[in-house]
C-alpha cells in the first residue's frame, strides 16, 4: 500500500511538472498558430478548424491534469477514464492532418500535439492507478 501511495505521489508531481512544460510548449506555438489560422482548411461549416479541435482537446486534458495537480484526483474518475480513452489526439482526423503537415512546416505545433497526447496518457495512467488502489466496497 505504501508503494502504491508513493507511486501516486510521484506520478502526481510528474503530471504537474509536465503540465508546466506543456504550457511553455503552447506559448512557443504562437507564431505557428497564427500562420495556421490564416490557412484555408477544406472543412464544412459544421466542423471545427484543426486549431479549434486542438483547443478543445487541450481544455479537456489540461483540466484533468490541473485537477490532479491541485487535489490529487478528479471528480468521477470512471467517467474521466472513459473520456480520456476516447480523447486520443491521434483519433481526430483534423489534428492528424495538421500533425503530419507540421513535420516540415510547424515543428512547434507537432511537438505540442505529441506532448498533449502524452499528458493525456499520463493522466489516464494516474487515474487507473488510483482506481485500482481503491478498496472494493461491498
Amino acid at each position: 500500500m505504501i508503494k502504491v501511495h508513493n507511486q501516486v505521489i510521484v506520478h502526481q508531481d510528474y503530471i504537474s511538472q509536465f503540465l508546466e512544460q506543456l504550457t511553455i510548449s503552447y506559448q512557443n506555438t504562437k507564431l505557428e498558430r497564427q500562420q495556421i489560422s490564416t490557412r484555408d482548411f477544406l472543412i464544412s461549416a459544421e466542423d471545427f478548424t484543426p486549431l479549434e479541435e486542438l483547443e478543445l482537446l487541450t481544455v479537456n486534458i489540461r483540466g484533468y491534469a490541473c485537477q490532479i495537480g491541485t487535489t490529487g484526483t478528479v471528480k468521477n474518475a470512471k467517467q474521466a477514464i472513459a473520456e480520456l480513452q476516447k480523447l486520443s489526439v491521434f483519433n481526430n482526423h483534423l489534428i492528424v492532418k495538421l500533425y503530419s503537415e507540421a513535420r516540415s512546416q510547424y515543428p512547434q505545433i507537432q511537438l505540442y500535439i505529441s506532448m498533449l497526447d502524452y499528458l493525456r496518457l499520463l493522466v489516464l495512467e494516474y487515474l487507473q492507478i488510483l482506481q485500482n488502489s481503491q478498496p472494493i466496497s461491498a
